[in-house]
């Protein structure tokens, strides 16, 4: 069987056009790790092997026909739990949930299937999506390749374990402050969070994205395409453009670059942290860009205002369930909620309106600079048993101040890694731009990717 470990899905696709290797041969040799690995990662939900096997075979007959059905055929991919399937359920990570299966496909992935990808398996996520953490009371528990004894973050945990434990190449997560960026920062991975609407998903709500977390930048260029194709459920998508994603690397010189170190409230970005993305701005630096310190774009009170609101919003869905049903949902998560059983209503409205502050400031930061850089994560790694990194359900949301922002702004934003600690876990570099303006991003981390050199110390396990 050919070792198909260092392959991007571009390698893939050329392997399948030559002839080199088949979508069956692709499938068999990822069918044997997912089975070697998963045990120890505990990635993936509805993992199907035996339905991939055949829709490879139907795509390898397809190849040697030459009657491909998109530039996908024969890909392996897994989405989110949260993104529906037909004929699977989609628990969102609780047991609290209903079980039914889904009648019809979500946005993504429609597009994906109907462009020949093979979703061979879905990835975990915790509790309604609303945790930096593999922990779920319906999921095994996620856990980070680089160290099973750690987290892989969230809410797009088993994403981040798949891509990071070699599950193929191309995973799909979803994100409303950081679910996306927050786990691939974590596991080392290429996470990227578009502009809002520019890939459609459903259900939609205030902020909420999705986007591919790859091991490398081209992984994620070659399935954007197909995750931006236009979808009438999602109300807020954006007029569809067939954007060239695949851009060259960014020429930097005479590009202003904000560096942003402090994110205004939270956590403090660890010395570790703050070393490497330092280091990142000094590499831009030396290519010609000019670096500018920034401050923060988030306050304190628009944080706690948005918890409020969230919290409110999430024990309305609980008290639609019955006593027992709520006493099975995470009591991390029942605990967060619960609190908003008295929640003053105008404090809620004021919540919701924090988030349109935090669009304003996040407009007015790309008045004075091209892009900016930043911390992902505020910490290097966590316990993989806990909720966040604080593990304080009165604390949930203090380690995503610097991922948060972007999304109720609606910027395209990423996660690259950008070194390692002393202990050997990964540290991610965010990249953010204005509004639309997905390509800049896309051409940054490609810049980047390619001064940095390929990761070449993937975990085998």
């Amino acid at each position: 069987m050919n070792d198909f470990s260092d392959f991007n899905t571009r390698d893939i696709v050329k392997a399948y056009s030559s002839g080199e290797a088949s979508p069956t041969e692709y499938m068999d040799w990822l069918i044997n790790r997912v089975e070697k690995v998963e045990p120890k990662v505990c990635a993936l939900y509805a993992f199907k092997p035996e339905q991939a096997r055949k829709q490879a075979a139907e795509s390898t007959k397809r190849w040697l026909q030459n009657e491909t059905i998109g530039p996908l055929d024969g890909i392996p991919v897994t989405v989110k739990e949260l993104i529906a399937t037909q004929g699977d359920a989609t628990p969102l990570g609780t047991a609290a949930s209903d079980k039914t299966p889904a009648n019809e496909d979500a946005p993504i992935a429609a597009r994906l299937k109907e462009d020949g990808a093979i979703i061979f398996a879905k990835t975990t996520c915790p509790d309604y999506g609303m945790l930096s953490s593999g922990l779920s009371t319906f999921h095994h528990l996620s856990r980070n390749p680089w160290d099973l004894s750690k987290n892989p973050g969230g809410s797009s945990a088993g994403a981040a374990s798949a891509g990071a434990a070699g599950f193929g190449t191309l995973h799909i997560g979803t994100d409303i402050g950081g679910s996306v960026r927050l786990p691939a920062g974590w596991t080392g991975l290429f996470g990227f969070k578009p502009t809002l609407g520019r890939i459609p998903i459903f259900p939609y709500y205030t902020g909420r994205s999705a986007g591919p977390m790859t091991r490398t930048v081209d992984d994620a260029v070659m399935v954007m395409p197909t995750l931006s194709k236009p979808d009438w459920r999602d109300a807020t998508s954006l007029e569809y453009k067939a954007l060239e994603w695949d851009v060259p690397a960014a020429d930097v010189r005479g590009m202003k670059i904000g560096l942003m170190l402090d994110a205004g409230c939270g956590i403090d970005a660890e010395p570790e942290v703050k070393a490497a993305v330092m280091n990142a701005a000094k590499t831009f630096e030396a290519q010609g860009a000019e670096i500018i310190e920034i401050g923060p774009v988030l306050e304190r009170k628009w944080l706690d205002g948005l918890d409020v609101f969230w919290r409110a919003r999430f024990w309305d869905t609980m008290l639609k369930l019955t006593e027992e049903k709520r006493q099975s949902i995470l009591p991390y998560i029942y605990e967060w909620a619960k609190n908003a059983e008295n929640a003053n209503p105008l404090d809620v409205v004021k919540g919701f309106d924090d988030t349109l502050s935090m669009r304003d400031a996040c407009a007015s930061a790309f008045t004075k600079v091209d892009a900016i850089i930043s911390p992902v994560n505020p910490n290097v790694s966590y316990p993989a048993n806990w909720a966040s990194p604080t593990n304080d359900p009165q604390k949930p949301f203090e380690h995503i101040a610097f991922t948060l922002p972007w999304n109720m702004g609606e910027q395209p934003a990423a996660s690259i890694n950008c070194g390692f600690s002393s202990s050997g876990m990964p540290i991610g570099l965010q990249i953010i731009a204005p509004r639309f303006e997905d390509l800049k991003v896309i051409a940054l981390s490609k810049a980047y990717e390619l001064w940095r050199g390929p990761i070449t110390c993937w975990p085998e396990l």
